[in-house]
């Protein structure tokens, strides 16, 4: 269980999540040196503006995190159960039996396996497997979050959010003639919620060990090397068919920005909270720009206006220290 798990893991799980993490990465440069900004969004709701590199540049880091989960559940992976034989004891074997074993096998595969040392452990409990699925776990928590982010920035391509231009891998619709749809971002989230109820049995599996063995080996390692391979598949084509061709619709970012309100923000320190959601509220209600709402409140000058509410500032902290 633990040979197969590891050589899934190092040899197809995470080549798959370095290489994506990689594809990304290069987006963030690509946007970065078009220094694209954007508005940002929480609880679905217009927010203050950021970059789109800076957007993407969470995307990386949340699978750094999980390329460093998946790699700290290797050590546990490289301890072997063999020679514990019928209930840890290590009956019927010679000493040193276990540890040649480990040492043939470090010998087969290059990866420095060894002996478990305590195989009482090792053959009632799987811990090892589950917490190497725990991090799948989290792996497709977090592609699921990419991938519906992408999947909503991409919605479109006149009615929706529109901002990325999603790459059009095959016709949409056989109803309705040109439709493009975010087939990548719905193929990997499903994947994903395999993989989630996966972990839920392998979990389960895990629980039922009684006494000095655990019964659900089959159940456990299935479920483990199948969610490693359908992640790093889906990876794989997510990365190639969706993020390596994704472009900035930057035309529809600068539209977008120009309509919020959320730029009222940058207000707060010149006119106070108070004034300045008034002036949004104002201007949502009247259907007014925020400098037209603001002039006509009396907020503060045209001149004022303008050399406050600057995105470009909006994307850092201020450049002083209190």
């Amino acid at each position: 269980m633990h040979i197969a798990a590891v050589l899934e893991l190092e040899g197809d799980l995470l080549p798959a999540l370095r290489s994506l993490r990689s594809a990304l990465q290069a987006k963030v440069d690509e946007f970065e040196e078009k220094k694209i900004i954007k508005i940002g969004r929480t609880h679905l709701q217009d927010a203050t503006p950021l970059t789109l590199a800076q957007e993407f540049s969470g995307y990386v880091a949340q699978l750094d995190f999980s390329i460093k989960r998946v790699e700290s559940s290797l050590p546990d992976l490289k301890l072997l159960a063999q020679g514990g034989t019928a209930v840890g004891t290590g009956i019927n074997t010679f000493e040193g039996f276990a540890e040649g074993i480990a040492e043939e096998v470090s010998k087969m595969t290059g990866i420095a396996f060894e002996t478990a040392p305590n195989k009482f452990e090792s053959l009632a409990a799987h811990d090892a497997i589950v917490q190497a699925h725990g991090s799948l776990n989290t792996l497709a928590g977090s592609l699921t979050k990419i991938a519906q982010d992408l999947r909503y920035l991409g919605s479109g391509p006149r009615c929706g959010l529109g901002e990325l231009i999603l790459p059009e891998n095959e016709p949409g619709s056989s109803i309705m003639p040109g439709k493009v749809n975010p087939t990548q971002c719905e193929a990997l989230t499903m994947v994903c919620a395999q993989v989630m109820g996966n972990n839920v049995a392998a979990t389960i599996g895990g629980m039922n060990g009684q006494f000095e063995l655990n019964v659900y080996k089959p159940l456990i390692i299935r479920n483990l090397l199948h969610s490693s391979r359908i992640l790093a598949d889906g990876m794989r084509s997510f990365e190639t068919n969706l993020v390596s061709g994704l472009q900035a619709n930057e035309e529809k970012i600068a539209s977008i920005m120009k309509e919020s309100l959320m730029l009222v923000t940058c207000l707060n320190p010149k006119i106070g909270y108070d004034m300045a959601s008034k002036v949004a509220k104002n201007a949502h209600k009247k259907g007014l720009t925020l400098k037209q709402s603001a002039l006509e409140l009396k907020a503060l000058t045209e001149a004022e206006f303008d050399q406050l509410v600057k995105p470009e500032l909006m994307v850092q902290p201020a450049p002083y220290k209190l």
